[in-house]
């Protein structure tokens, strides 16, 4: 099942954008830049994006969309839904974690992230909901996941993993790894069925 859709084709106008935000940032980055380095005109991009924020947005959507296809394609193999639900999303908050868009979004332009996380959901954010409710909702028919409103209970695993996510980066490789253990072992407690 392809999570992305469209967004994990190969673009050259988020192509150039990505490189133009690992050069230079967001506030940096400007529509002539990306337009320049994708070998089109700034009416080009305009037509595809009506500005410079809905550019960075269909970036991040993209990068983070890959994101969460690859941390389900390694989780697959696992056994119940439930397992395959938490190892997925502690993979996913693993990558982004490293994810070079998001690591220089946060060095340089920490701020523009804010509205991402904490106002209207973006792509991502609603792409990234919807794939836990579905889990959710298929593991409940298994059994695997504990009785209860499955928008409540994805929605509160999802704002369980946004402050790992925003902060993973800072942490050490090793103190990462504890922290996402203690994260997995907290998503399967809240998740897992009463005996």
């Amino acid at each position: 099942m392809a999570l992305c859709g469209d967004m994990s084709q190969e673009d050259p106008i988020i192509d150039a954008a990505r490189a133009t935000v690992l050069d230079f940032g967001v506030r940096r980055a400007s529509v002539a830049e990306v337009a320049r380095r994708a070998g089109v005109s700034r009416m080009t991009v305009y037509r595809r994006h009506p500005d410079g924020a809905a550019l960075v947005r269909a970036l991040m959507a993209r990068e983070f969309g890959q994101v969460l296809e690859q941390a389900e394609q390694e989780t697959a193999w696992l056994g119940t839904g439930r397992e395959r639900l938490v190892a997925s999303a502690i993979r996913c908050v693993d990558l982004l974690a490293v994810n070079p868009v998001l690591v220089r979004i946060l060095e340089l332009d920490g701020e523009r992230l804010l509205p991402y996380f904490t106002g209207t959901p973006g792509r991502f954010q609603r792409l990234a909901h919807d794939l836990l409710l579905e889990r959710v909702k298929r593991c409940q028919d298994e059994g695997s996941v504990r009785e209860g409103d499955p928008e409540r209970l994805a929605s509160t695993v999802e704002l369980a993993l946004r402050g790992v996510v925003l902060s993973g980066h800072a942490l050490q490789a090793e103190e990462r790894a504890a922290t996402l253990r203690e994260l997995a072992r907290m998503l399967d407690g809240y998740l897992r069925p009463p005996l």
